[in-house]
């Protein structure tokens, strides 16, 4: 057996759209625990940040981070069209073939190309024997034209909207690939029935989760008098389901003691303000903006219930697995979610929290309710779910594990 003084040096490449991203914590998360168990890791992004909060645990890969700058770019991707001309044609003729009945999707694809033309001209430079993307569209592609350019493997974390939305090359990246990560077993059971036949690269799931030695377990209930405190954690999209949980809130059914905390920013705040004012809930709907993560354990520190009240948007967008969920379990906070994708593998309906049908306020109202009028459940239970399921470190033992085997078996 080759033991940890003979393995193989890994350096891994972590691929993104955007770094930091504030809504992509367990990106860090996780290249924080890969780093700690010896992996020698970079982050690489396609695109700049936007502007907004960032968590200071971000702070320290900013020095080593990779970001090819468009003239970059466009100066590797015309080099590769001169000097390996027939890869380059095979890359654009595969992206073009499965990506056209989308212009939009095929020209953000071909900018993709040609940021990742440069990135493979980074992963020959920095001596990476890995690349590892995360979410199965943009960041997935590049690290495929890499590996087709400089011949490093890669594996990619399918998440949710990037496989639910568009499928475009989906079973291309799949079959290519040395491994497949996914946060739950209903996407890997997705992913399943995408394959390219005769592909049996392996799809495992991994689940993003978070440190639970860093939340304190404290059992909350709503209080018998006085405001009860709600809190969402969620950017203002429409598969959130945001305008649901207004309807709810505005319904009575004993729901006139919740006041809500909003912490997440997005294009709908606007339209969203109005609706609770239309609802005449507006006095009791606080929206924060995005808020760096120590903000949002105060929040979470000082709530009596947590909601996520997701949907299945028109243009396909659905949730996969929130963090924010497992950062609530984790405290002792009472959730009710939607009974959708990956949430019934973190909350058991009636036991850990409460599930009620996406898009429908009644049965949303009545889960709320239920939380309101102290209705028992069993938080250690959903504790306990985290620690065993649900822990970034573990999580972490596991990723480092597929990237060594990678590097053992090339």
């Amino acid at each position: 057996m080759t033991g940890p003084e003979t393995q193989p040096e890994t350096r891994v490449g972590y691929v993104v759209s955007r770094f930091p991203s504030t809504s992509e914590t367990f990106v860090v998360r996780e290249m924080d625990g890969v780093e700690a168990n010896g992996v020698h890791v970079e982050p690489m992004s396609l695109f700049p940040a936007k502007e907004g909060a960032v968590h200071p645990a971000s702070a320290r890969w900013m020095p080593g981070l990779v970001h090819p700058s468009g003239r970059v770019a466009a100066s590797a991707l015309i080099r590769g069209l001169v000097t390996r001309p027939r890869a380059m044609a095979r890359i654009v003729g595969t992206v073009v073939r499965e990506t056209w009945r989308s212009p939009g999707s095929l020209a953000r694809s071909l900018v993709t190309v040609a940021v990742a033309a440069a990135l493979a001209d980074d992963v020959r430079d920095r001596r990476l024997t890995h690349l590892h993307a995360h979410f199965a569209s943009y960041p997935a592609l590049a690290a495929w034209v890499c590996h087709r350019l400089c011949g490093v493997s890669y594996s990619f974390t399918a998440h949710a909207y990037d496989i639910f939305v568009s499928q475009a090359m989906l079973g291309t990246k799949l079959a290519e690939a040395e491994f497949v990560a996914t946060i739950s077993e209903f996407n890997r059971d997705f992913l399943d029935r995408r394959r390219l036949p005769g592909d049996r690269t392996p799809i495992e799931v991994v689940h993003m989760g978070v440190d639970p030695t860093s939340y304190e377990f404290r059992p909350r209930s709503a209080p018998e008098n006085g405001p009860i405190r709600a809190l969402c954690v969620a950017s203002l999209q429409t598969k959130k389901g945001h305008a649901v949980l207004f309807e709810a809130l505005a319904s009575g059914a004993g729901l006139e003691r919740v006041v809500l905390d909003l912490a997440g920013g997005g294009e709908l705040r606007e339209p969203l303000e109005r609706l609770a004012a239309d609802l005449g809930i507006a006095d009791r709907v606080r929206f924060h903006g995005a808020l760096p993560e120590s903000q949002v354990r105060d929040l979470l520190d000082a709530t009596n219930m947590f909601v996520l009240p997701s949907i299945v948007a028109p243009d396909g967008q659905m949730e996969g697995l929130p963090v924010a969920l497992i950062e609530a379990a984790a405290c002792g906070v009472p959730s009710v979610a939607s009974d959708m994708s990956g949430i019934p593998e973190l909350i058991e309906d009636g036991v850990t929290g409460f599930l009620a049908a996406p898009g429908d306020p009644v049965a949303l109202a009545g889960r709320l309710e239920a939380v309101a009028s102290g209705a028992p459940l069993d938080l250690a239970k959903g504790r306990s779910i985290v620690e065993s399921e649900f822990d970034v470190r573990e999580s972490a033992v596991r990723m480092t594990g597929l990237f060594r085997s990678v590097a053992r078996s090339r």
